[in-house]
């Protein structure tokens, strides 16, 4: 189906200015992690980035205005290390709670949405647009019926699985660990799962799933799926990233691929050096668990993140050309329709250089345009290819409703 519609037509110079195409653009992000700050540090979206010595974020509500961010999808990510007893629907719950206790506290300056309609409403009405998506199928814990309670909550669209892999979906993120339990990608229930958010109009997000699983899926899907954010394998070779061979078959099925801004998923020297760190890593955070457990408290994220954040310090942030390169791999192999922006802001623990927070987003138009890409394109890349297909997922599901 064709872009819907979304800003009236501006006039843009020519050569086209990036402030101009930047500013015309209806501009989402599929993926960030900050509704962890509203219920870990008791942060608030209109605050400053940064409280008392905790790590900055990296989007908050004036960075979000700066950058011409019009939309987020707020990730509900209940980290297991965040779990105690398994406890993934209450951590689920508790974020997504929290999502809505900043919209009902600004209500002027925020506007929570379920459907492309409601983003350009929110557009319309100068509010900035949440919408929630679970990251790690093991938050429905096996029950189709608490899928369907998040969907009526208003989660829009579910990352199959985390770094771990549940009882009906296998993780691109534990396949290195031989004693961790797995299915061979989509189990029968995992099928239910898929025909479910069909119908729901919840959209199949297939970040962080195994080769098997992603294959699975899209032999399966009614509808156009998700990857929230992810990159190109061909020139990272991280397991997160799609191969060519995916990014074809997501173009085929009609899906979209949303770039992440990962330095170890976007560059493959920075990628290398992150992994001989990984034993000290895993060496520090092990003695943190330790004193959290000592204490008989989850491990917070934030200070976790600043054990990563230690770390990345340690190592040259990765040129902003090597993010780009990534777009345009995705664009030469799936085509334009097919990419969008999946930074995975407040969830990462490096940015690459001229990267800081949303407010730089409009760096990324400026490059590209740069590299040719034409203004039309732009705005298809930065918000509508995913409000494109979101719609078509939300209209298949209108179409499953029985009379």
């Amino acid at each position: 189906m064709p872009n819907p519609p979304v800003n009236p037509p501006a006039t843009i110079a020519n050569p086209p200015d990036p402030a101009a195409v930047h500013a015309s653009a209806l501009v989402i992000d599929a993926h960030a992690d900050t509704p962890q700050r509203f219920v870990d540090e008791s942060w608030d979206f209109t605050a400053p980035l940064a409280i008392a010595d905790q790590p900055a974020g990296h989007l908050n509500l004036a960075t979000a205005r700066r950058g011409n961010l019009a939309a987020e999808f707020f990730a509900l990510w209940p980290d297991p290390a965040q779990c105690p007893g398994a406890r993934y629907a209450l951590r689920t719950l508790t974020l997504l709670d929290a999502v809505r206790e900043q919209v009902r506290r600004h209500p002027a300056e925020l506007a929570l949405c379920t459907s492309p309609k409601e983003i350009l409403a929110a557009r319309a009405a100068n509010k900035f647009a949440i919408l929630l998506g679970i990251e790690g199928g093991h938050a429905i814990e096996n029950s189709l019926a608490l899928l369907r309670l998040y969907h009526a909550l208003g989660v829009c669209y579910m990352t199959l699985t985390w770094a771990n892999s549940n009882d009906w979906a296998e993780s691109s993120g534990d396949q290195s660990d031989p004693a961790a339990p797995r299915p061979a990608g989509l189990t029968p229930f995992g099928r239910q799962v898929i025909a479910e958010m069909n119908r729901l109009g919840m959209m199949v997000d297939l970040s962080h799933v195994s080769d098997r699983t992603f294959a699975d899926v899209l032999a399966v899907t009614r509808v156009p799926v998700l990857v929230s954010h992810s990159a190109a394998r061909a020139l990272t070779a991280a397991p997160r990233n799609l191969t060519d061979d995916q990014l074809r078959a997501l173009a085929a099925n009609g899906g979209v691929c949303m770039v992440n801004f990962y330095p170890a998923f976007i560059d493959e020297p920075y990628r290398q050096a992150w992994a001989a760190q990984k034993p000290a890593l895993i060496a520090a955070h092990k003695v943190l668990a330790a004193e959290c457990a000592a204490k008989g408290t989850p491990v917070p994220y934030y200070i976790a993140n600043r054990i990563d954040r230690e770390f990345a310090a340690r190592l040259p942030r990765p040129p902003l050309s090597s993010l780009i390169d990534h777009f345009d791999h995705v664009i030469s192999v799936a085509g334009i329709d097919h990419v969008g922006l999946g930074t995975d802001f407040d969830g990462i623990c490096a940015l690459p250089e001229g990267i800081n927070s949303a407010a730089d987003l409009p760096k990324i138009t400026a490059v590209l345009l740069a590299r040719g890409h034409s203004p039309a394109d732009l705005h298809k890349l930065l918000g509508a290819n995913l409000l494109r297909l979101f719609a078509a997922v939300q209209a298949t599901a209108a179409e499953s409703v029985v009379p």
